[in-house]
C-alpha cells in the first residue's frame, strides 16, 4: 500500500508541527523517520492515522486491498483501518485487560480464529520472552518495556498491509531490540507490507530501513537511500554523533 502525502500542514498555535508539500512512501518499503525531539515525527504519524486533523492537505493510501484497487483519503473514511496496524503509545492499549485477554480481543476484531491466533503468537514467543502470556497480570501493571511489546505484537496480529510504530525500540532490552528488528524485516519480506518506524536510535534505523526521512521543524529535509547502510555517516554528521 502506498502512502501519499500532499500539502500536509499542522500547527499548534505558532508552532509548525508538520509542513510537507509532497512525499510518497511506496508499497513494501520500510521507512525510518528520524529527527530531534519536536521535529514532527509523532505528529506526522498521528496525521497518517487520522488521530488528529490536518490544517490543510491530505494523506492518501493507494494500492490493492481485499482484492480491490483502493485510493482513499484517510480523513474521509475508516476503510484504511482494515489493513493498518499501529502502536504509537500506551493509549492504544486496553490496560485493564491482561495481555492474553487483549490479544484475544484483537483476534476477534480482526477475524482470527483461536488456532490462527495461537500460530501467530508462537512467532512472537522469543520476543515476549515468557513475560506476557499466562502471567495473569494487567497491562497497566506491566513494565514500560512489556507494554511496548504488547502494543507491537497486537499491531502485527492484525496482519496489516501498513504497519506504523512510533519509537518501537524504546524501553526494550538489547535482546528484545534485536528480536524486533528481525521480526519487522521478516514480516516485510513475507507480506510485502509497508512499514513506517520512528526512532532516536540511529543504528537500529540504519540496520533495517532501506529508506530514511530526516525531519526538522516539521519538514522532511532529506530523503536518504540506505540500501547498503550508507545513511549512517550522513545521519551521524547531522546529529553530530
Amino acid at each position: 500500500m502506498n502512502i501519499i502525502i500532499n500539502n500536509l500542514k499542522k500547527t499548534f498555535g505558532e508552532k509548525v508541527a508538520v509542513d510537507i508539500e509532497h512525499y510518497q512512501i511506496n508499497t513494501g518499503e520500510i521507512l525510518g523517520l528520524v529527527g530531534n525531539n519536536g521535529a514532527g515525527k509523532s505528529t506526522l504519524f498521528r496525521l497518517i492515522l487520522d488521530l488528529i486533523k490536518a490544517d490543510t492537505g491530505s494523506v492518501r493510501m493507494t494500492g490493492m486491498a481485499g482484492g480491490e484497487k483502493r485510493d482513499i483519503n484517510v480523513a474521509e473514511t475508516e476503510d484504511w483501518k482494515d489493513w493498518t496496524g499501529a502502536f504509537v503509545d500506551e493509549s492504544f492499549l486496553i490496560d485493564y485487560l491482561t495481555p492474553d485477554e487483549y490479544f484475544h480481543f484483537i483476534a476477534r476484531i480482526s477475524g482470527l480464529s483461536d488456532a490462527e491466533l495461537e500460530d501467530d503468537l508462537q512467532k512472537y514467543e522469543h520476543f515476549m520472552a515468557g513475560e506476557l502470556m499466562g502471567q495473569k497480570k494487567l497491562i497497566r501493571n506491566l513494565s514500560a518495556g512489556n507494554k511496548q511489546k504488547v502494543g507491537i505484537v497486537a499491531a502485527m496480529l492484525l496482519r496489516p498491509q501498513v504497519l506504523i510504530l512510533d519509537e518501537p525500540f524504546n524501553f526494550l532490552d538489547p535482546s528484545s531490540q534485536s528480536h524486533i528488528k528481525h521480526l519487522l524485516q521478516e514480516y516485510n519480506q513475507t507480506t510485502g507490507a509497508t512499514i513506517l518506524i520512528s526512532s532516536h536510535n540511529l543504528q537500529h534505523t540504519v540496520d533495517i530501513c532501506p529508506r530514511i526521512a530526516l525531519l526538522e521543524d516539521g519538514h522532511i529535509i532529506r530523503d536518504i537511500a540506505n540500501t547498503g547502510g550508507e545513511a549512517q555517516q550522513e545521519l551521524e554528521n547531522y546529529f553530530e554523533v
